[in-house]
């Protein structure tokens, strides 16, 4: 797959870099060679049929634009700079990112992609073919199959998911909402079931939900035929949201925590935790459903506002 380097207008510097790099013949001719092959700053003065010295300006220039990559590597006298091409296209949009205009962008987790939990009997997870594994054995969570789940449950602990961060290096993040259909977790099921479910952003406490019942009365508008009457059959649709002036859930302010103190912006991932403190008044656990499962048709999307 194609590496790419997309700039615009409004990448000022890094615009400077990039055509600085390809004014130079001897600089494409760097290019070509990375093309096929690593070759470190010797073997491409020696093909080239220039000085040490001048490869090694021409490699710094290179990599400072962000086309190959320069690694030092041990060598029998010392060590060597290592050259490989970083990115294979670069595209230059001739225009800037309108400064009064949010964008978004979002991404959408299946449910089993969790990539960490902690779970109490009653719990389990399901396809829509039926239990994964078995009812109430936690090692079930870590099978394979997991991946496949369209509603997971348990009676206390917390499920987690890392989500890859898009935020664009610089952006002011304006809002990170988290959207998923949710209920409590109580035997077969009941309407009448409240649990203080708890959601986490980076390790941050972003609010508390008071989830009234589990709900099982009628059948889910997605559910499956291998769900039998007599269990949960559906959720709320429950959104939380961090903005600049605080959290809120369901458009309902509870705290203020802000984007700035989620630290969004600090690295590849936004680590996302649901589930029931120890201590709430209301530990009655979780079900989350998948997009083939109760009544809406989505799993867990996470949305970035910048």
């Amino acid at each position: 797959m194609a590496k790419l380097l997309t700039l615009n207008l409004d990448n000022t510097e890094e615009l400077c870099d990039v055509g600085k790099a390809l004014s130079t013949p001897v600089r494409l001719d760097i290019l070509k060679l990375l093309n096929e092959e690593s070759l470190n700053i010797g073997e491409i003065a020696e093909k080239l049929g220039i000085a040490a010295s001048s490869a090694a300006l021409h490699v710094r220039i290179l990599e400072k634009a962000q086309l190959i990559n320069a690694e030092v590597q041990p060598g029998t006298r010392g060590g060597v700079r290592l050259c490989s091409r970083k990115n294979d296209v670069v595209t230059i949009g001739i225009h800037s990112s309108p400064s009064n205009v949010n964008m978004v962008t979002s991404v959408s987790m299946p449910i089993g992609a969790y990539t960490d939990c902690e779970m109490y009997s009653t719990c389990g997870i399901a396809d829509e073919d039926g239990i994964i594994g078995n009812e109430d054995l936690t090692y079930c969570f870590y099978l394979p199959e997991h991946l496949n789940a369209q509603i997971l449950w348990s009676s206390a602990g917390y499920v987690e998911y890392k989500f890859p961060n898009q935020l664009p290096k610089e952006a002011n993040l304006k809002r990170l909402g988290i959207s998923l259909e949710i209920c409590s977790e109580a035997p077969n099921y009941r309407e009448d079931w409240k649990s203080d479910i708890t959601m986490w952003i980076n390790g941050v406490d972003c609010g508390m939900w008071r989830s009234p019942g589990d709900f099982g009365a009628r059948r889910g508008r997605l559910t499956p035929p291998s769900c039998m009457s007599g269990n949960t059959q559906y959720g709320l649709l429950t959104t939380w949201e961090v903005r600049k002036d605080g959290c809120y859930i369901n458009e309902n302010k509870v705290g203020s925590v802000t984007t700035e103190m989620l630290n969004i912006g600090e690295g590849s991932s936004i680590v996302v935790r649901i589930g029931n403190k120890k201590d709430a008044k209301y530990v009655g656990g979780f079900n989350i459903f998948g997009e083939k499962f109760g009544d809406h048709p989505q799993n867990i999307v996470l949305s970035i506002e910048y």
